[in-house]
């Protein structure tokens, strides 16, 4: 008969494995109905062992980035199984093919792709890096049943048949933005960074930061689009780069709008392109020429529709071959603007589309 004289090992840890890939999976949160993983007798003595509070998410390197970005619930867009982009251009190549007529599921981040955290402080909101918004799924390449892709001048039809956070991400955040780093209408009255977690139950969403507010989300996707043609996104930069040469510069309504930029022109600056590698010569050609996630425009786009939610169908235009459908920038549910800047509840989340 063996005796063993150290302790019995229950919870065991590869340093290796991130948490989700643990042996016994781990848990960042209290309720009464997360099940046990082991069971210990009284007066016996056994070991646990544990990763350190950010699930290895911090690195040996000598670098603070893994800090700054550290949010160990959501992986960051280039790890991503199928990379994501943020960016509209005609030769971001598509990392999935459909077929019209078939029901398919796309997961998306939420649009900071996890800047934002779920805690009581709103340092990551005032210091939020926005050229790399917003981060979209895609591009999905639509053909029909004999294989033929979509052609320009087609008009993609596009049904919502489910939507929904992703789950166990069901979390989201409405922020004000700093008055120096993005604003909102009513930025002189609300001059610094703010923000509000919202949890949610089934169709429900409740904030601790806002006591006594529980209400029935109408849940949609912010962004959905198809990519321009190289003709399109050119009359696009033309557009807008006239707009901040000539266009007023500061605009106010009763005194109570700050200033702020009227169009965001192509930058290299926190772009993402998919599956074109960062910092060659065919990434910088198409950095310097792709536009911007935040307006809407006539490929659809960040149109914020609080209706465009389950059963709704929504028309697009097709420019390039496939369509190069993308989508993003899901929201638990938003008014009918966002007056804040990030008035929505801003969350990740999944579509099934047909």
């Amino acid at each position: 008969m063996s005796i063993n004289h150290g302790a019995r090992l229950v919870v065991p840890i590869d340093v290796k494995k991130k948490p989700r890939e643990q042996k016994l999976p781990l848990h960042n949160r209290w309720h009464p109905e997360i099940p046990p993983v082991a069971e210990v007798r009284a007066g016996e003595l056994f070991r646990v062992e544990m990763v350190d509070f950010s699930g290895g998410g911090i690195t040996k390197e000598f670098t603070a980035e893994d800090v700054k970005f550290q949010d160990p619930s959501i992986k960051k867009p280039c790890q991503q199984k199928l990379p994501l982009h943020n960016r509209w251009h005609p030769e971001i190549p598509p990392v999935a093919e459909v077929e019209t007529g078939v029901v398919f599921r796309v997961e998306m981040v939420d649009w900071t792709a996890g800047a934002i955290s779920d805690d009581n402080s709103a340092i990551d909101v005032k210091t939020l890096d926005l050229s790399t918004v917003h981060y979209l799924s895609g591009p999905i390449r639509v053909v029909d049943a004999d294989g033929d892709p979509a052609k320009p001048g087609d008009l993609l039809a596009v049904e919502i048949c489910n939507l929904g956070p992703l789950p166990g991400d069901e979390w989201g955040f409405t922020a004000i933005f700093d008055r120096e780093n993005g604003g909102g209408f009513l930025t002189d009255h609300f001059p610094c960074a703010t923000k509000a977690i919202w949890y949610f139950e089934g169709i429900y969403a409740y904030s601790p930061h806002i006591p006594g507010v529980r209400f029935p989300g109408l849940t949609h996707p912010g962004i959905v689009g198809t990519a321009p043609s190289m003709e399109l996104l050119n009359i696009w930069n033309e557009r807008e780069r006239k707009l901040e040469e000539t266009g007023l510069h500061s605009f106010k309504l009763c005194e109570v709008l700050h200033s702020r930029p009227l169009a965001n022109l192509p930058s290299t600056t926190g772009c993402v392109l998919g599956k074109i590698e960062e910092g060659s010569p065919e990434w910088e050609r198409i950095a310097r020429e792709a536009a911007r996630t935040i307006p809407g425009r006539e490929n659809g786009g960040n149109c914020d529709i609080k209706n465009l939610s389950r059963g709704s169908k929504v028309y697009l235009p097709v420019f390039v071959e496939g369509a190069n459908l993308s989508t993003g920038d899901m929201h638990f549910s938003q008014g009918d603007g966002e007056v804040a800047f990030c008035g929505a509840i801003e969350m990740s989340g999944f579509l099934e589309l047909k």
